[in-house]
């Protein structure tokens, strides 16, 4: 399962990972209970864990940096329940949190998801991250031939953009021009 397929459902409590999706919603399977069904759009909405970034008292940061805090640092997991025990546990895990805009409510729910994750061993980390690693180990020898195909094929679509407009002028200019109105005359009294 991969981080990136994680999203969260508004009205639905845990973590899913998207199966599907439709025009009128999603087909979801739920980490919890491994449960897939058909959510729809019109009811909820659906966030990617990938978008999801957390105040900071600098910049935001992707929640992914703040689960892998969670995941480096020996604390334990605090109860979903005690709000003083979680703000304590963040306090100590990732103190750069913005603890005015963060609140215990979204505290709480990364605890919770934190839980989820480690529960199905997803590992936690972003799209982008992933791409580069394997764009490290392949290493492709890069020839001077396809930039010329390139070049070529630039000059090509500029060509056909040229003749596009070339057209389209040619068809105004053979278009017959509309003539005015006549004038009403004024009635005789």
């Amino acid at each position: 399962m991969e981080y990136s397929k994680l999203i969260s459902v508004t009205g639905l409590g845990g973590l899913f990972e998207l199966v599907a999706s439709k025009t009128d919603g999603a087909i979801v399977k739920s980490l919890d209970d491994k449960s897939t069904k058909f959510v729809s759009s019109r009811q909820h909405s659906f966030s990617h864990l990938e978008s999801i970034e957390v105040y900071t008292q600098r910049d935001n940061v992707n929640l992914v940096d703040v689960f892998n805090a969670m995941s480096a640092s020996k604390e334990a997991l605090p109860s979903e329940k005690d709000v003083a025990a979680i703000k304590a546990y963040f306090t100590k895990v990732y103190p750069e949190l913005d603890f005015d805009r963060v609140y215990p409510s979204d505290m709480k729910k990364m605890v919770r998801w934190f839980d989820i994750l480690q529960k199905n061993g997803v590992e936690i980390k972003l799209r982008e991250e992933a791409e580069e690693e394997v764009e490290e180990t392949e290493t492709v020898p890069v020839a001077e031939e396809p930039a010329k195909e390139e070049k070529t094929t630039a000059k090509k679509s500029a060509k056909k953009k040229e003749a596009v407009a070339e057209e389209t002028t040619a068809t105004e200019d053979a278009a017959p021009k509309k003539k005015a109105a006549p004038k009403k005359k004024k009635a005789e009294e």
